[in-house]
């Protein structure tokens, strides 16, 4: 998908009781997940109650061999945790990145008290005001520090971690998956009452070395074995005894199905299935549930490179050729949805290249992952029209995305979803396809070997997880459809969170 949406935040989190300097994991687990948040990154590390912090905007940057004993000195300790961050809150110029990137800390009355967040509140108006009574001065400037300042609060009215973590699952709603590091040295992770994103934890074979990461793949590059995903709801410490869990509510499971189509790294594992794996049953699903289209088609192309796996699965199935006809300029990095229309246009179209002559008079299965905006689909397909393909055919992994999201994925409002106003026929012809066939919603729920009750499809039916959003997407469903024009995030509007 060449649309670029954006998700939170990847999070990385390590402890070494052999003593060992622990900013190399924090590098590494970081590096593995930079897909996860382009726009900012940070290492926090702790040494005898002091934290130390290094944030910067962009990648993940690679550190010359001269420079290393330097991040040594600058980042010292045996604890440490870390986050890459796209921006799902807050503002989104330049100083205001950099001022938000995470970690985050927070002090008060000797208490100090540092966190690596992954998610989105919904409720944000009320916290905002919770906070300023303790912190006059505090401006809300992104989520994590509503998560961290909520929590700091609790701790300062004397209760213990455990139970403040309770309080923040209690009356704080959203997506949050957070690893943090106290004053005192105390490690610790969290997840919301829904489990709504990704954290899962691990040890090294020598039981030494615990780790929490928001993806699999940031424990394997630190050569740490995962244990477990963190359960909704889960409070987890680590001591040298290993982890200590403890589940501190009982919510109905909603884990964002998005990751599998989309966000997560095709070598990261859910549960017991890694992406690829599921992402190659998408494409089975959608030749099985599209017989006719398959039947009329020469050749499957498919979106590079998220499109891929779900390729296979579609040249498996099917028997047809996947020419491998669309390769991506890895080197054209230029952000599409910050640029203006016309300029927007040309760099999608400058991001892909196509082989002319393996398209030129063939009948075309275009596999993608999702269609949000649709304008990267649109501009794709008038390329292949140009390059001579006979017929178009789209074949999305992902549902028709009909709402918005409220759990850090950056669609949060209607009027971008191209599919919250159209149906699929309509939107085949909006892009310029002969067909649009997206994937059933209980083929993707199968594939993912979930229940459905078990994961968050509300972008798809319209069903959120948590109370505030489902009101707020209604009553803004409601006025999007008389037409009122949306120009901020919902979550972000105060007269809406507080009437509805």
């Amino acid at each position: 998908m060449g649309e670029q949406l954006k998700i939170a935040c990847g999070v990385f989190g390590a402890i070494s009781f052999a003593k060992h300097p622990i900013f190399p994991y924090i590098y590494w687990g970081l590096r593995a997940q930079n897909h996860r948040g382009h726009q900012s990154h940070g290492f926090l590390t702790y040494n005898e109650g002091k934290f130390y912090a290094h944030r910067s905007l962009d990648l993940v940057p690679k550190i010359k061999a001269s420079a290393i004993q330097e991040w040594f000195g600058r980042l010292p300790g045996c604890i440490g945790i870390g986050n890459v961050r796209y921006t799902t809150s807050g503002k989104a110029d330049e100083k205001s990145l950099l001022k938000d990137t995470q970690p985050v800390t927070a002090s008060k009355n000797g208490l100090k008290l540092a966190v690596s967040f992954n998610g989105n509140v919904v409720n944000t108006i009320k916290l905002v005001k919770e906070i300023r009574k303790e912190f006059p001065k505090f401006t809300y400037e992104c989520d994590a520090n509503l998560i961290c300042y909520k929590l700091l609060i609790e701790l300062v009215n004397g209760k213990r971690l455990e139970d403040a973590v309770e309080a923040c699952m209690h009356e704080i709603e959203g997506a949050f998956s957070v690893a943090g590091i106290t004053k005192d040295g105390k490690f610790f992770a969290f997840k919301d009452p829904h489990g709504i994103r990704p954290l899962c934890a691990g040890q090294n074979e020598e039981r030494k070395l615990y780790a929490f990461s928001s993806e699999t793949v940031g424990l394997d590059i630190n050569r740490i074995q995962r244990s477990f995903e963190l359960e909704p709801g889960e409070f987890i410490a680590v001591s040298e005894k290993g982890f200590e869990r403890k589940k501190l509510t009982n919510e109905r499971k909603a884990f964002c199905a998005f990751e599998f189509a989309y966000f997560a790294r095709p070598d990261s594992i859910f549960d017991s299935k890694y992406v690829y794996e599921v992402r190659e049953e998408f494409g089975r699903n959608l030749v099985k549930e599209n017989p006719d289209v398959v039947g009329n088609a020469d050749i499957i192309i498919s979106m590079p490179e998220t499109g891929d796996d779900a390729a296979f699965g579609v040249h498996d199935e099917s028997g047809l050729r996947w020419e491998r006809a669309t390769r991506r300029h890895r080197y054209v990095t230029e952000r599409a949805f910050i640029l203006l229309d016309k300029e927007r246009q040309d760099t999608i179209d400058k991001k892909i290249n196509v082989l002319a002559s393996k398209v030129n008079g063939k009948r075309v299965i275009v596999i993608d992952d999702s269609i949000v905006r649709g304008d990267t689909t649109r501009v794709t397909i008038e390329k292949l029209r140009r390059m001579g393909a006979k017929k178009v055919y789209m074949f999305v992994t992902f549902p028709r995305i009909i709402g918005p999201c409220f759990y850090g994925i950056d669609m949060a409002t209607y009027h971008q979803l191209i599919g919250a106003k159209h149906t699929p026929e309509e939107i085949a012809k909006l892009i310029g396809a002969d067909a649009v066939c997206y994937q059933s919603i209980d083929g993707l729920v199968k594939a993912t070997g979930f229940r459905r009750d078990e994961l968050c499809l509300a972008c798809v039916t319209g069903e959120y997880p948590t109370p505030l959003a489902q009101k707020i997407a209604d009553e803004m469903k409601r006025k999007f459809l008389e037409g009122h024009e949306e120009n901020r995030r919902f979550y972000e509007i105060p007269e809406l969170a507080e009437n509805v």
